[in-house]
Formats: structure tokens, sequence, C-alpha cells
């Protein structure tokens, strides 16, 4: 199946109260992120679940601010974070990379939290936008239904 057959993700089932995500966001790829973000509110929206949007100013700084949130709250079933990394001439991607996604792994393992990562690393701009679009291929949208998923596993087994 192409990237352009490739169904839209759905919501998945989630039992109890609508749940209540943050979406946390690293617009620096706007037209990108934007994109994402209108596939997890569709999610989000079939769902019926409530959320909170933050930006924050880059990718590094995605799960920074997630533990930032809970050292202040617990008022979130779930977290979505969503950004773009673009390969450039230096070796500055493959570290942004590997420690905002160690760094998102991290805080969610710690914390126990459930969280869809829709974290683009791509080669280039026209890679991002396959993954951000109103079609099947959309990252966020992805990363709404596991963060959900993930709300649901934690209420089936009791630990929500």
């Amino acid at each position: 199946m192409s990237t352009v057959d490739a169904p839209l993700p759905t919501a998945p089932a989630v039992p109890g109260a609508a749940p209540r995500l943050l979406m946390v966001r690293a617009p620096y790829y706007r037209e990108v992120v934007d994109g994402m973000t209108q596939g997890a509110l569709r999610i989000l929206s079939e769902a019926s679940a409530t959320h909170e949007t933050l930006d924050v100013a880059g990718a590094f700084e995605l799960a920074q601010a997630i533990r930032l949130v809970l050292r202040g709250s617990q008022r979130f079933d779930g977290f979505i974070a969503l950004g773009c990394i673009v390969r450039g001439e230096t070796d500055h991607y493959d570290h942004i990379c590997r420690e905002s996604m160690a760094g998102l792994m991290q805080v969610a393992l710690q914390y126990g939290l459930a969280l869809g990562t829709g974290l683009l690393t791509v080669h280039d701009i026209g890679q991002a936008v396959a993954r951000s679009g109103a079609d099947g291929h959309n990252k966020g949208a992805e990363a709404a239904s596991a963060a959900l998923r993930q709300i649901a596993v934690a209420r089936q087994m009791g630990a929500a």
C-alpha cells in the first residue's frame, strides 16, 4: 500500500470519561506541524477528547515541556508531541533527533505517560509535507490515535 492509499487513522474507543490531552508542538516548520495538528485534532474530535495546546521553541524542548507540565499538574490523561527535524549540513540533526526521541521516551517511561509521538525526522521538507497532509499518512493523526490507545490501555488495566 502506498502512502497515498493509506487508510485514514481513526480514533480508538476509550472507556470512561472523555480523555484530556496536552498537545505539545515544536512549530519551527509551521506548515508541517500545523498539518499534523489538524490530523491530531480530527482524531481527538472523533474521540470526544478535550485538549490544550502548548508551543515550545523546538524539538529538543518537547520532553522538557512535558516534564515541566507534570511538575505543576496532573490534569492530563495523555500527551501528544509534534515536531519536525529536517537534516541539514551538520551533525546537529543526528544529535537533536536522538536526544529528542530519547527524552520523550524517558519522560513517558519514568512518569508512566500515555504519549503519542509525532516527531518527524526527515531528510528534506518534501518528506515532512508528505507525512503531514490530509491523506492517510498524517503522523499527527497517528500520534493522537496512539496516545488515545495508551489511555485506553491504562484505563482497561486500572492504571489510570
